[in-house]
Formats: structure tokens, sequence, C-alpha cells
């Protein structure tokens, strides 16, 4: 008997790579998934963060624009758009347009992380992201963009209707019930916050209320994101590695910079080392039938829907073999039903 495989999908922050430029990182964002397409990956996302001179998405949904234009078929959502960011008419807007233009395509996935600095956050206007705040304008964006004509009298005519498909962000269990009371699929962030992952399924799970106005579905739906590196061997992929490394132990020294190649990273204190391979320990690495089985293990004993795979390469074409690979095991593993 055949079983169905979850899905699988992609998160990307659009890293700017050393001796490049963030132009070249949205090319490259566009190239990947150009390929995640072509290998059935279900959705492409892209991050919101700011000040950075590492990563070349802080606005997302220009960037989605970008992908769903270089793209024929693939979803291109926001994995997430901040939403005490910005104002959820506005959000409504820019994705209402976006959907009009790419009909049935647009993903919409909020979160509540500032996705920058304390200072940024101030200059962005930021509005608060306590859980009763985020609900409300979860639900005032969902107004908008829901099957109904949206609340009376408000003006995001572009977006009524269109469909946009909602999903709820979190690294922790706040998010999982604010996914749960809403009746809204909830995406963990398990690549870097590992740590709350098994309470909020269950407090997701288990508080989960299909009978919400904004309910998109009957039953929970989950899944968590996966920090993945496919090569042709376990040691080329731990090599390459090194720059996912780089990335993170740049995070907690406060030194964040482009990404730099396998080569030229230097190994962090071992403190730090401790602190990433635990921060890190959802990251399957190898050759894909071996990450492959990995995911779909993690998969079955959290009974996610769908995997959702990130991947950090300082050359973008060790990233598009990577999801060409995984995507090409995958696809193989659903024709055999395993």
């Amino acid at each position: 008997m055949r079983h169905p495989l979850p899905g699988l999908s992609v998160l990307d922050l659009v890293p700017v790579s050393s001796g490049s430029s963030p132009r070249a990182a949205i090319e490259a964002a566009c190239a990947a998934a150009r390929t995640a397409e072509r290998y059935g990956y279900r959705r492409y996302w892209l991050a919101e963060h700011h000040n950075s001179t590492a990563l070349a998405c802080s606005a997302t949904t220009l960037i989605m624009g970008a992908v769903a234009a270089a793209t024929e078929t693939i979803r291109v959502g926001s994995g997430g758009i901040m939403l005490p960011n910005h104002a959820p008419l506005r959000v409504a807007e820019d994705l209402g347009t976006l959907s009009v233009m790419y009909p049935d395509r647009i993903d919409c996935g909020l979160g509540r992380a500032p996705g920058t600095d304390r200072l940024t956050a101030d200059r962005l206007r930021r509005s608060s992201a306590d859980l009763p705040d985020f609900m409300r304008d979860v639900t005032e964006l969902h107004g908008y963009l829901g099957p109904s004509t949206g609340a009376p009298g408000e003006t995001a005519v572009i977006g009524r209707g269109t469909g946009v498909q909602f999903f709820i962000l979190g690294s922790s269990s706040g998010g999982a019930r604010v996914a749960a009371e809403l009746g809204l699929p909830f995406c963990f962030a398990s690549h870097f916050a590992p740590d709350q992952l098994h309470d909020a399924l269950d407090v997701y799970r288990r508080n989960f209320n299909p009978g919400a106005s904004t309910a998109q579905l009957n039953r929970p739906w989950a899944s968590a994101a996966v920090n993945v590196m496919v090569t042709d061997s376990v040691e080329e992929s731990r090599y390459q590695l090194k720059t996912l490394y780089q990335a993170f132990a740049g995070v907690l020294n406060g030194e964040r910079g482009p990404l730099l190649a396998p080569g030229d990273v230097v190994g962090p204190h071992p403190i730090v080392a401790a602190h990433i391979s635990q921060a890190l320990r959802m990251t399957a690495y190898g050759t894909a039938p071996d990450v492959a089985a990995q995911l779909l293990g993690w998969a079955e004993s959290l009974g996610l829907d769908e995997v959702i795979t990130v991947t950090y390469a300082h050359d973008p074409a060790v990233r598009r073999r990577s999801l060409a690979l995984l995507g090409d095991e995958w696809r193989r593993r659903g024709e055999r039903g395993m």
C-alpha cells in the first residue's frame, strides 16, 4: 500500500555571499526557485529580515513577486511577514496584488518576531507583538483577504476573495496557540530553535479550533523547518555546512556578515561551537537517500504534513544541486510509496 509523502518546500533568507551583492542574491533566489519547481517542491517561501549585510530579504513581498515571475507553478509565500512591523491593510494590498497577478500561488506566512535589532524595529514603527494583539492583526488581515467581502467600510479591494493561504509561524508555544485558536496551519522554526518543537506541536494540536471564523482547515496541519545540505558524499556535505555554522556563529557573536566559502571559515570557540550544535541539531546532511530518510523519520515521528528545507551555501550552484538531488530522491520515494 502506498503512503503519501509529506510535502517538501523551501525557505530562503536570500543570503548574500562574500564577494557578491544583494542583486546577485536575489537572482540566486529566483534561480533556486526554478530548480525547486523543476524538482517538485510544493512551495518557495521568503523570509523578512532588516538592517543586515548578510541577508537581502527586507522587502519580502517584492522578492515574492520576483520569484513568482521567475516561476510558473510553485507556490510562493512569505516565511514570514513579521506582521507587527506592518499595517495589516498594507499587507493585504501587497499580497492581494500578488494573488491577482499569480492566481492560486500565493501563501501568507505570518510571524511576531522583529526580524532585526531593536533600533531598526523602532524605525519600522513596530506595533505590539503580544499574543492578543498579534491575533487581532491576523484576524484583521484575514478579513481583507479571506473568502468574505472584507470588513465593512474597509478598502483592501484588490485583496478581497483572492484566496491567499494563511500560515502562522513560530518558535515557541505562543505562535502554536495563535495558530490553533484561529484554525490555521502552523509552521515551526526548528531549523534554529528546536527546543520547544514538541511542546509547540502538542499545544497546537490539543487546542486546534476548526470552528474559528478564520479557520482554513478541519484538522491540525503542521510543518517544521530543517537545515539541509545534500551532496554526493557525507564528507562534502560536512564541508559545505561550515558556511551555515559560520553564519549562525555570527548571529551569536553579533558579527553578522556575508556568507563565507567553507574554506574561509575559521572554527568558532568551543563554547560557541557547542551552542551551535545544540541550536542546529535539526540539520540533515549527506547523500540524497540519507537525507531523505532522515527527513522522513523526523516527519513521521512528529506527525508533520510538510518539511521545509533551509539550505545555506556560499556558491549558489551548491544550493541548487542540493535542492535537485533531494527533490529527485523525494519524487522517487513518492513513486515507490515510501
